[in-house]
């Protein structure tokens, strides 16, 4: 595995034991935002390890699925999966989507995905 794969893997399950760690202190938004980086970095170590340009700076999970060729594979639980996380990364940074988003995000829902 080349390092930049590497790179993008290690730095997912960093991402990820922070979602864990969130989701025990019940901090859910965080949780939603968390397993959004955790899919964006595996996507960029997928896109690193079948293409030969480096992973395009955008945090569109779909558009990363679908420019590294991965998007066609995906099953259709898979996509909603994505669609559901794709807004995450921008809202949870704003106050004024906080609440909105807390709202969406009951613990059944943060802790099942």
């Amino acid at each position: 595995m080349n390092d930049k794969v590497t790179y993008w893997i290690e730095m997912s399950d960093y991402d990820f034991d922070t979602a864990r760690a969130m989701l025990e202190t019940k901090r859910y938004l965080y949780v939603a935002f968390m397993c959004h980086q955790t899919i964006e970095k595996i996507l960029k170590a997928y896109w690193s390890k079948v293409l030969e340009e480096p992973p395009l700076k955008i945090h569109s999970l779909s558009r990363l699925a679908e420019k590294s060729g991965l998007g066609n594979d995906m099953s259709e639980e898979q996509t909603d999966f994505i669609d559901k996380l794709e807004p995450l990364n921008i809202e949870a940074r704003y106050p004024s989507y906080k609440e909105r988003l807390m709202k969406s995000l009951p613990p059944p829902t943060a802790a099942k995905n």
